[in-house]
């Protein structure tokens, strides 16, 4: 089966939020601050402060169930070019741990400032999240079981947090920073290493549920591979079960709280909905229609997510753009200063992952 362009093309689209489009839409938001709407679409470029969900809480879920879906694609190659399990479980297993170290690398690890280094980090995320997924999708043949682990994974995390509270908890919400047993053992076993005081966004109970959502992208990846399935038949497939999803976040989210801190199972059920429903949007367009040029744009960056995600970490490109476009901008009304200034620098990011795209040069861990 040739290679998805729409999944490019979605992890492209998922991206460009943490390019600069988050800010860019804010810039424009502010254009208008008597529209409602604008004033409610800028608000959706950053993430809430504990409970609920915001679009910019959807980047990272998407980011990893894409690596999901594209599993079953690399997992049957493989099999097909003769790798052995042991071989695969190998391959699997060096990969996460890659994106672990690299998320350290993100986390100034060279600096050798051990006693505060952050350990966790959302490559480390990702690659615990998809690397156990991955062992367990390679190790489990029916989907049925795989499904029934998502499951267990899910209402299991929910067990766990609604039945042992924080030791310290003093009669706080378990659903809270200071109730919530994820966060006690990031406080506890991460110490200074947390993120924050009261708990690390990307901490260490709360991966096991990212497992489910990485589980979640293989199974719709699954699907998509199969032969005796038309197209619209698979995007109606993935549709219906992102519909389903989003409604069990929804309904679930009134006795467990949407939180992407704590990365619980109503937020794994909500973002698999919002993902699935996405994917099949690109899907349908891009690999079923075969509308493809609309897309470029978004798949050099797809092609080179985590080239430009540390690449923005180490590279000043804010450099390249106020040399370069700075003359270009200031043709610009003062009110349309802002919104230039991150247009452009999108638009330089973008021209350095077009240059790697038209030589051939991914990173790929």
């Amino acid at each position: 089966m040739k290679r998805l362009e729409s999944l490019d093309a979605l992890r492209g689209f998922d991206m460009i939020f943490i390019m600069g489009g988050s800010s860019l839409v804010v810039a424009i938001a502010q254009l208008f601050p008597d529209s409602s709407i604008w004033v409610a679409i800028g608000e959706q470029m950053s993430h809430v402060s504990w409970d609920g969900l915001r679009h910019h809480d959807t980047i990272f879920p998407l980011f990893l169930f894409i690596a999901g879906i594209s599993f079953p694609f690399s997992l049957n190659k493989q099999l097909e070019n003769g790798k052995s399990i042991q071989d695969i479980y190998l391959k699997i297993i060096r990969r996460g741990l890659m994106l672990v170290f690299l998320g350290l690398v993100y986390n100034n690890l060279m600096k050798f400032e051990f006693d505060t280094l952050r350990f966790c980090s959302v490559l480390s995320r990702i690659g615990l999240g998809w690397m156990f997924g991955a062992l367990i999708f390679t190790s489990v043949k029916s989907n049925r079981i795989r499904a029934a682990i998502i499951a267990g994974i899910l209402l299991g995390y929910w067990l766990i947090t609604i039945l042992i509270p924080a030791p310290d908890a003093n009669g706080a919400d378990v659903f809270s920073k200071q109730g919530n047993i994820a966060c006690y053992l990031d406080r506890v076993i991460l110490g200074r290493h947390c993120y924050r005081p009261e708990y690390d966004p990307e901490g260490l109970f709360s991966t096991i549920p990212a497992i489910a959502t990485a589980l979640l992208g293989m199974l719709s990846g699954e699907l998509v591979r199969k032969e005796n399935l038309s197209g619209n038949q698979k995007v109606l497939y993935l549709a219906t079960a992102g519909i389903i999803m989003a409604l069990i976040g929804w309904a679930w989210n009134f006795i467990y709280p949407i939180n992407k801190a704590l990365w619980s199972s109503s937020f794994v059920c909500a973002v698999a909905g919002y993902s699935l429903l996405m994917f099949a949007l690109f899907y349908y367009i891009i690999d079923i229609k075969g509308w493809r040029k609309w897309a470029k744009f978004f798949v050099v960056i797809g092609m080179n997510s985590i080239t430009i995600y540390l690449a923005q970490r180490f590279f000043p490109f804010w450099e390249p753009q106020h040399r370069l476009l700075d003359g270009i901008i200031n043709l610009f009304p003062d009110v349309l200063h802002q919104v230039m200034v991150e247009l452009t620098y999108i638009l330089t990011c973008w021209a350095f992952l077009y240059f790697l795209y038209k030589h051939k040069i991914f990173f790929k861990v």
